[in-house]
């Protein structure tokens, strides 16, 4: 396979070191040409504008035919492991090998290609298999990839609704207030609010939980009276790497594994509920400006 026009005009760009990428090493005329000799690889400079000729030289590697089908070729592959080698990074504060690995990444991935690291720090180009479900990290982060196959659940053949809240909270009267809170917050701010009870998609409820959590950007927890069917849905979000938002009445109602986690904490009246609206709007308004 070949990469596109826009990914080796990014690596030319990052192997040069130009703005915006000085965050890699900047690499003068003589500097380029032993970039590419140490990969064995004798292509001299010949003067020109060093970013033109090292997409030129990329175009020409990216020609070649000699690796598998969904993969580029051999020199190309090892140029850009090569590019993010940490070695290039040390003893420079202007220089950041994470904010490199994320713009090959970042570059590369339209191609369906991402850098997996090693346990030497070493990085090598494999298939971006599967689809990115994870909403509480960013694709461009170096993350471990796993491949998902529940035997429980079945993976809905649905697309990831960036505009869905999902709420899992106890199926009770008395949190009715509390949903009304969420529901006014996600009207203002033009999202969809669902709970598994709102929906009947599937033959097994359970479908149906897992479906929301899976599909949706964000997932508030309601930890109040300890339910443990809140606490297993928790632990499904938390697996598919869903963005949490937990709230509870009393922070003794969560998890001691979840100490660490910011909670929303409100009171089951009124002036809790409008609290609780003001602070939720805060929190979301915040997670969809990261994106």
């Amino acid at each position: 396979m070949k990469l596109g026009k826009p990914a080796i005009k990014r690596l030319a760009e990052m192997i040069c070191g130009n703005i915006p990428f000085d965050h890699f090493p900047y690499r003068s005329s003589s500097q380029l040409t032993k970039f590419f000799f140490d990969l064995d690889l004798e292509y001299v400079h010949d003067g020109s504008t060093r970013s033109a000729w090292v997409q030129e030289t990329l175009e020409e590697l990216n020609e070649k035919n000699d690796s598998q089908e969904k993969l580029p070729s051999r020199d190309l592959i090892r140029v850009i492991i090569l590019l993010v080698n940490p070695d290039y990074f040390l003893f420079d504060e202007k220089l950041n090998h994470l904010k490199a690995i994320e713009d090959v990444n970042k570059a590369i991935k339209s191609s369906g290609l991402i850098l997996k690291q090693k346990f030497d720090g070493q990085s090598n180009v494999a298939l971006l298999s599967g689809e990115f479900i994870s909403t509480s990290i960013k694709e461009t982060e170096v993350v471990k990839t796993i491949t998902f196959a529940p035997s429980v659940f079945k993976v809905p053949q649905k697309e990831i609704n960036n505009k869905l809240i999902s709420v899992m909270m106890p199926f009770n009267p008395a949190f009715r207030g509390t949903y009304d809170a969420i529901k006014r917050v996600t009207d203002h701010m033009n999202l969809e609010c669902l709970r598994a009870d709102d929906i009947w998609e599937n033959s097994t409820f359970i479908q149906d939980i897992f479906d929301l959590i899976y599909c949706a950007r964000i997932i508030i927890v309601d930890f109040s009276d300890r339910n443990p069917n809140v606490m297993y849905e928790t632990g499904i979000a938390h697996t598919l790497g869903k963005t949490v938002i937990p709230i509870a009445q009393s922070l003794s109602d969560v998890p001691s594994d979840l100490g660490h986690h910011r909670v929303l904490k409100y009171l089951p009246n009124d002036e809790g509920y409008r609290n609780l609206s003001n602070e939720l709007y805060k929190r979301i308004k915040t997670i969809l400006e990261e994106k």
